[in-house]
């Protein structure tokens, strides 16, 4: 199973709306694909379609009592993907989990290889504390989306920086597998000059997909479905498209279940 975190400590850069497409994508291709959500606002359970109320067991149980993942997935109505949901008791998980002496481990020693999926992708909270960490020590490598704005190139600095970091105290096998642009407005002169800037330092690591300004990706949340099932035609839906299909010429083919 390939592990994949969706994280940036910046609030508002697509996060969500990344990992449910992507999620919803690489399902479509036949990937058995585990999303789970570790964020308290437990937004990309809300986008996936599945409401507080049909939430039993979550994200919550697995790190704070040490539940098995496995007991706590939930199928979601799109085929191949399931869903490890969040709810509001998550909020609380950071404050019960610092006397924990595995505090930093807790996801990574129960997403286990019999699980049966190909891929899980792990949407984190706009933050860098315990939930956030506990995602990058359980993934293989890190998926990175990044607003086409001044201050998002200060915050990939900082995320950046708490990478190494967790390479060298937690996962040493941690890699970045790709930096995607969203929110892409090729009107606005900024949008190309921080694009330009990003492909400069990172070259190859950032992803030739870019995830453009949409207003359909904007309103499929509120119908409970991923923009590829609210308008597959959309120029957001034909991005994340785009994306899933880059991605996964970044995936080990060996890792693939056949």
């Amino acid at each position: 199973m390939i592990r994949i975190a969706i994280a940036n400590q910046k609030g508002g850069v697509g996060k969500t709306t990344t990992a449910i497409n992507v999620a919803t994508a690489l399902a479509a291709t036949g990937w058995k694909t585990l999303l789970i959500d570790i964020d308290p606002q437990g937004n990309a359970s809300t986008g996936i379609g599945v409401g507080a109320s049909e939430r039993g067991a979550s994200s919550y149980d697995v790190l704070v009592d040490k539940v098995p993942v496995s007991q706590c997935v939930m199928p979601t109505r799109i085929p191949n993907l399931d869903l490890l949901p969040a709810t509001v008791d998550l909020s609380g998980a950071e404050v019960e989990l610092v006397s924990a002496d595995d505090r930093a481990h807790r996801l990574q020693r129960t997403l286990t290889p019999d699980l049966g999926y190909d891929v899980c992708l792990i949407d984190c909270p706009p933050s860098l504390g315990l939930l956030t960490l506990n995602a990058l020590n359980a993934a293989d490598t890190l998926l990175v989306p990044l607003q086409c704005e001044f201050f998002a190139l200060e915050g990939l600095s900082q995320l950046l920086q708490t990478v190494e970091r967790v390479q060298q105290r937690f996962n040493p096998d941690l890699g970045i597998i790709g930096i995607a642009l969203t929110m892409y407005d090729r009107r606005n002169r900024l949008t190309e000059q921080v694009s330009d800037d990003v492909r400069s330092v990172l070259g190859k690591l950032v992803f030739e997909t870019v995830i453009p300004r949409n207003v359909r990706l904007s309103e499929a949340p509120s119908h409970g479905v991923p923009a590829l099932i609210y308008d597959h035609a959309c120029a957001g839906s034909r991005a994340y498209m785009a994306l899933a299909r880059e991605l996964i010429t970044r995936l080990p083919e060996k890792r693939k279940a056949a």
